[in-house]
């Protein structure tokens, strides 16, 4: 993948996570968020979700510049998951049209920070080493 579109796959995922996370902290809907996990049966609800919230405003600047990529993003997966699983699916599929609150939207997340974990930390360098040039090369010569 190109890094440019890389660039913008991951500061545009990362955006749309970091604005869920940072509206319910700042709005103080971590609390209800809590309340709805204690009553779905999971242990001390507040605080995972205030630990969530917390991750969901903090991770996303990071991955999005390539840092932490391997353990942040699958964290991220994982919480989205639960997301559809507790939340989305029991709505159906669509967000909006022919449902609403489904799972697509998470889906499309889900499948971006694959994306991003698959493409991994990015290069340093705003230019190719010589070595990657050198290989790009042989590639078009081939």
């Amino acid at each position: 993948m190109d890094r440019t579109a890389l660039l913008l796959h991951r500061v545009a995922t990362a955006l749309i996570l970091e604005i869920h996370g940072a509206y319910r902290g700042f709005t103080l809907g971590a609390n209800g968020f809590g309340g709805y996990l204690t009553s779905q049966g999971l242990p001390l609800g507040h605080i995972l979700a205030w630990a969530i919230t917390i991750f969901e405003i903090v991770a996303p600047p990071l991955w999005a510049m390539g840092l932490f990529v391997r353990w942040l993003v699958p964290v991220h997966i994982a919480i989205l998951t639960a997301g559809i699983v507790m939340v989305h699916a029991p709505e159906g599929w669509f967000v909006v049209g022919g449902g609403r609150n489904g799972a697509e939207f998470s889906s499309l997340l889900i499948a971006n920070l694959i994306g991003i974990w698959l493409a991994g930390r990015p290069r340093v360098s705003a230019t190719p080493s010589a070595a990657h040039r050198a290989a790009a090369d042989r590639r078009e010569e081939g």
